[in-house]
This record gives C-alpha cells, sequence and structure tokens, in this order.
C-alpha cells in the first residue's frame, strides 16, 4: 500500500515549513480554514512509534506553524491531536499531528476534542 505522507503530492506553497525531521503540509480544508498536519519524515506507523527526536522535531515545527498561522489567519485557539489506530479515526497510518486553528465565530467554538466522545450516546455498552 502506498503512503501519501512519504511521498507527499503537493505544490510548494502547500510545505511552508519543514526541518530535517519533519514538514507541515496545509490541507487547504474549505472549512478548516488554516488547517494542516505535521508529519516526520519517517514512516511510523502512529505516534507511538516516534523517537525521541522525532516528537521534538515536530514541535519545533509545531512552534513555527503556530507563529505563521497566529499571523495569517488570526485565530482564538487550535486543537491539536495524534489518532491511533483505526478506531481512533485514523485512517493514514502514518503518524501525523493534525493543527486545527479555532474561531469564536465558528458554530463549534468552544468545543473541544473531546467534546463529541463525551456524549451519551457513546457511552460503551
Amino acid at each position: 500500500m502506498s503512503c501519501p505522507f512519504c511521498r507527499p503530492r503537493v505544490d510548494d506553497e502547500d510545505i511552508p515549513f519543514e526541518n530535517e525531521s519533519s514538514l507541515f503540509i496545509n490541507l487547504k480544508h474549505p472549512v478548516l480554514q488554516g488547517s494542516g498536519v505535521i508529519v516526520p519524515r519517517a514512516h511510523r506507523p502512529s505516534a507511538f512509534d516516534l523517537t525521541q527526536e522525532e516528537i521534538a522535531s515536530a514541535f519545533s515545527l509545531l512552534a513555527e506553524v503556530r507563529a505563521f498561522l497566529d499571523a495569517r489567519h488570526d485565530p482564538q485557539g487550535y486543537n491539536l491531536g495524534w489518532n491511533c489506530g483505526a478506531v481512533a479515526g485514523q485512517t493514514v497510518f502514518h503518524a501525523h499531528l493534525h493543527v486545527i486553528p479555532r474561531f469564536a465565530a465558528e458554530p463549534h467554538a468552544g468545543k473541544g476534542i473531546r467534546y463529541w466522545l463525551k456524549q451519551e450516546s457513546n457511552r460503551r455498552v
């Protein structure tokens, strides 16, 4: 199976930041303005498989990405997340950190990543 993060097909503007171990891919999502993913260059199935150096590299890049997104989009908050495993919503099995700017004017402002999981309808039986 081919991994889309091992050989991303993107324009230069889609990867505004990168370092020795990670890159930021701007997803250009129509609803989640400014959102993207920080992807380790080495293929690792999930965040649990990253080395300490790869984790440090990803978070170093996150600081640059935040400064860029703050200047370009002026969000009022962020959601950051790693989906690990199919049950957790991971669909590409190459570790990647979601970076999602959040805005006070959006309909679900104030609802964090746990909001949907805490609903009674999600209770295990």
